[in-house]
Formats: C-alpha cells, sequence, structure tokens
C-alpha cells in the first residue's frame, strides 16, 4: 500500500511538472507571437519583393514591413510564399499580414481585409515589338494568345473578359515575359512598373503599352475580423506617407521608372 502511493506520488509529480512546463511553454510562445508579425510576400518581384545577393529579402515592401514593425515595436519575420497561396496562408493564420504588391479588389475583399491604399497603379500590355496590337481592344480575336500570371489581377481580368483569345495561365512574371519575347504570346497583361522593366529589358523583342486599362491600387492584407490591427496599419500608413516615407523608398528603388513615367506623361504615385 505504501509503496503504491510513493509510486502513485511519484508519478502524479512528475505529471504535474510536465503540465506546468508545458503551461510555461505555451505561456511564452504565446508572448513571442504578441510580439512577432510574420509577413507574407512572394520574393519575385523586384524591385518591390525580392531577394539580395545573400538570399535576404529585401526591397520596396520588405523595408515597408521593417518600417511598419519599428512603429508598432515589433519584430518582423518575412515569411516568402507564392503569391496564390498568401491569401490562403493569412485565413488560416500561416501569417498575419500581406504585404506583396497585391491589388485590393472586391473579390479578395469577400475573403480578407484590406488596409488603406499605398500605391496606384494599372493593368496595361507588354507585346511583341511588331505585333499590330495597339490596345486591349485588340487582344480578344480568335488565334490571338494572352500570357497572365497565375493569381493575379491581370489573370482574373482575361479570365472574365478574354472569349476568343487563348489565355497562357503561367506561375512565374519571368515565364510570361519569355512568351512575349519568344513569339508565343501576343501580350503579357501585368502592372505598369513590372511592365515597363520587362520592357526595357527586352527592348530588340517587346514595346510596352503603358497606358492602364484598369486602375488598380495596392494595399496591406489582414485577417477579417482583426479590426485594431488594421487600424494600426492604418495609422502607420498615414504618418510614414506624412514623413516622406514612401518617396524615399521611390528614390531608392524606382528613381528611373519615377523620371520616366514623368516624361511619358503617365502619374506615378508611391
Amino acid at each position: 500500500m505504501d509503496l503504491a502511493l510513493n509510486l502513485l506520488s511519484r508519478t502524479g509529480g512528475r505529471l504535474l511538472g510536465l503540465l506546468v512546463a508545458l503551461a510555461l511553454t505555451i505561456s511564452t510562445a504565446h508572448a513571442a507571437d504578441k510580439d512577432t508579425i510574420v509577413v507574407g510576400m512572394e520574393l519575385a518581384y523586384p524591385p518591390f519583393e525580392m531577394t539580395d545577393t545573400a538570399g535576404k529579402p529585401t526591397g520596396v515592401s520588405v523595408d515597408l514591413a521593417n518600417e511598419l514593425g519599428k512603429y508598432l515595436g515589433k519584430k518582423i519575420v518575412i515569411q516568402n510564399m507564392a503569391f496564390d497561396g498568401l491569401i490562403p496562408a493569412l485565413k488560416t493564420g500561416k501569417i498575419d499580414l500581406i504585404i506583396s504588391s497585391m491589388t485590393a479588389n472586391a473579390e479578395r475583399a469577400k475573403s480578407i481585409d484590406f488596409s488603406d491604399p499605398y500605391l496606384s497603379t494599372g493593368l496595361c500590355l507588354l507585346v511583341q515589338k511588331d505585333s499590330p496590337v495597339k490596345g486591349i481592344k485588340d487582344l480578344d480575336q480568335p488565334g490571338r494568345s494572352v500570357a497572365v500570371k497565375k493569381g493575379t489581377t491581370g489573370h482574373a481580368w482575361a479570365g472574365k473578359n478574354l472569349k476568343k483569345a487563348k489565355v497562357l495561365v503561367l506561375d512565374k512574371e519571368a515565364a510570361a515575359v519569355l512568351e512575349v519575347v519568344q513569339g508565343k504570346a501576343d501580350a503579357f497583361i501585368y502592372d505598369q512598373m513590372s511592365t515597363y522593366q520587362n520592357w526595357q529589358k527586352n527592348q530588340a523583342t517587346t514595346r510596352a503599352i503603358l497606358e492602364p486599362f484598369q486602375k488598380e491600387s495596392w494595399a496591406v492584407g489582414i485577417r477579417k475580423g482583426n479590426g485594431d490591427l488594421k487600424k494600426k496599419v492604418n495609422d502607420f500608413l498615414a504618418d510614414f506617407r506624412k514623413r516622406g516615407g514612401f518617396e524615399k523608398l521611390g528614390d531608392q528603388y524606382l528613381k528611373e521608372q519615377k523620371e520616366a513615367f514623368k516624361k511619358l506623361g503617365y502619374p506615378f504615385y508611391l
């Protein structure tokens, strides 16, 4: 009897110790979580989301995320993932925010919330240099092929509006550009700044139609029901703009584009 009670006492003591240790671990983890914000982005969209020569995240969105962390007094962790996986990751709590050059639109707003806009842009075209295409109205014809990047607003627009042309859905921006360069696609639907960059890199085979046929704005993606974080993000964006933060980022990463857009007569907002 005494031996059984002693054994039970020792076993119970160990069990109690394990439960206490587990509780402390969970408590510590929760405390750490409160001090950390996990930001999801696809590091394949220079100069906004990319990596440096050492593989470290860098770019406009990375700097913006880090400035948000400073403003909130939080540690920022960048989580690199495919663009079309960002919203599912946010909804399931794998990440806390999306800062990945994401267009805020009605379809996405059904499943996530957005901050106030922080950049205005629009969809335009990268076309073959000798193509007769002069604008978006020339694309929806039999025999035409149009490249889009999976999960983007260009992809969504093409799915709704191109009924006669063939739509090539590709995972990477570079692959879509290559389709145009090699003459396999008549055009690539993408945003203005990226289209300008891709044209500059491939002037011998492409040309850019930078006039936007659909105006858009980028915003920070936030999980629904997290109104407190949304307010804090909006407060930060207003403060960062007031301090000239966006102008500095534009001069650091996009000076050439800003000057070129001004000469071409297209608005450039950052």
